[in-house]
């Protein structure tokens, strides 16, 4: 995986990741992130900053890193945790990234994802995490239903929000439970709605009728939570 920025570069170094290739501009000259890949014996690759541009798009500030892929973890790893929350085939990375945030400042610890069609661990989301993802566990399952049946069968109770439930704050909570956010543009998948155990809604009183994915995950991450 690519990733690139001085701030990601340096999430990098803190979680111990290893890193494969460093590419830098000519003009790169942040002396403790180079003593650092030096010491290290990490092979820099220098190049005109016009040539990193093309190779590496977006705001790279001049550096580059080619590190291992995220390793995912297993769902009997998170299992003893009160609150987990699942993504419904969510395809946004920003909106992944700023989930992780919320999840990390609450104290939640874990965030499952399907294997095909929904957004995964990418540079786009490790950057807009900044940082949290080091300190949240990303769990991806082949099937979210099969996933929660076996989190059922653990005695979690599994809350999917959709515009039409029970307001949120209206909902007596269970010791164990499992959120579930819906895509943007479609929402729960049917079948992850037909095995919920409760829909829950947050209340809209304006003229705009939904919210943005990682916003509502936000809202309802701090409501139950409390």
């Amino acid at each position: 995986m690519i990733v690139f920025g001085k701030n990601v570069a340096k999430e990098v170094i803190d979680s111990k990741k290893e890193i494969k290739k460093v590419y830098l501009s000519k003009q790169f000259d942040d002396e403790k992130l180079i003593k650092y890949f030096e010491d290290n014996n990490i092979k820099i690759n220098r190049m005109d900053k016009r040539i990193l541009d093309q190779k590496f798009k977006g705001n790279n500030q001049g550096i580059a890193l080619e590190i291992e892929d995220y390793k995912y973890y297993d769902i009997d790893e998170v299992l003893n945790a009160n609150f987990l929350v699942m993504l419904d085939h969510l395809e946004d990375p920003h909106n992944f990234g700023a989930i992780i945030r919320t999840c990390e400042a609450k104290g939640v610890k874990s965030i499952i994802i399907p294997k095909d069609r929904g957004v995964v661990v990418n540079d786009t989301v490790m950057k807009t995490s900044a940082g949290a993802l080091n300190h949240v566990n990303i769990i991806m399952v082949t099937n979210l239903v099969t996933a929660m049946n076996k989190l059922k069968d653990k005695g979690y109770f599994v809350y999917s929000a959709e515009a039409d439930g029970k307001m949120y704050n209206e909902v007596d909570y269970a010791s164990k439970v499992l959120l579930v956010i819906g895509s943007e543009g479609n929402g729960l998948s049917r079948l992850v709605r037909e095995n919920s155990d409760e829909i829950i809604s947050i209340p809209m009183r304006g003229v705009v009728n939904s919210l943005n994915a990682s916003v509502a995950a936000a809202i309802l991450i701090y409501g139950i939570g409390e």
